[in-house]
């Protein structure tokens, strides 16, 4: 299968492996749609790809609620005429011990990372059963095979993901729907910066510095995915820095 004349709709893509993915994809000739909720981020990632002869649009999309995410999915189906691919990859971070972490910054973490790859598969089940195909990709994490001191809560987010996207892959044989969960180490992407403790938010810094991989790598793993024969899953991609030891 081809990138060419795809159509990807992409949460999470006004920065880092969404960005790079979003562009990659657009180069590669795929049409994408892209959610998140920063309007200006988006608007200039859509600029770029277009002054590339990239064809892109993008709705504000904040991935708690149900409603933006089915609009966003609705937007591709009316702009370009169905969906072929949906990347669920919005997420946070803002790792501490459970102790220290605050009730909004857990819940954040479940919300936007299960509850929105939930909202996602929802979003976007009825059209690939409607057309009898369709490929769903989500971002988990090395931290969903490995639980590190301070990671706990985001890894079990990270867990979630990928019980439910395998459960999903299960559910779905016989549909022709693909699922892939896209499992990074460290990532050069600032999601550090969702860190409200001081402490773990300069380590999370330097370790992205020393060894955090280039987002354009992981967009290769979605590329990866999405090209493989209609008949194989690319059920998981794990990738982690050479020099990452857990």
């Amino acid at each position: 299968m081809h990138v060419k004349d795809q159509i990807v709709v992409i949460t999470g893509a006004s920065s880092g492996i969404g960005k790079a993915t979003a562009i990659k994809l657009a180069k590669l000739g795929a049409k994408v749609m892209l959610g998140a909720r920063r309007a200006t981020e988006l608007q200039s990632i859509v600029a770029q790809i277009e002054k590339n002869g990239g064809v892109a649009q993008y709705r504000v999309t904040d991935v708690t609620k149900f409603e933006d995410v089915r609009q966003l999915v609705n937007a591709a189906k009316k702009v370009f005429g169905r969906v072929d691919v949906l990347y669920c990859n919005a997420g946070v971070m803002p790792v501490a011990t459970i102790d220290s972490l605050s009730i909004d910054e857990i819940n954040a973490m479940v919300d936007i990372n299960i509850k929105g790859v939930l909202h996602g598969i929802k979003a976007v089940l009825p059209t690939f059963h409607e057309q009898g195909s369709g490929h769903l990709i989500a971002t988990a994490s090395n931290s969903a095979h490995v639980i590190n001191s301070r990671f706990a809560v985001y890894a079990a987010t990270k867990f979630a993901v990928r019980a439910i996207m395998d459960g999903l892959r299960q559910e779905e044989i016989g549909n022709h729907i693909r699922s892939t969960i896209i499992s990074p180490g460290a990532v050069n992407t600032n999601l550090y910066k969702t860190s409200s403790d001081p402490t773990t938010r300069a380590e999370l810094q330097q370790v992205e510095r020393d060894r955090g991989i280039n987002p354009d790598t992981i967009a290769d793993a979605v590329v990866y995915a999405m090209t493989q024969p209609d008949n194989i899953g690319v059920n998981e991609v794990l990738l982690r820095e050479i020099q990452q030891d857990d």
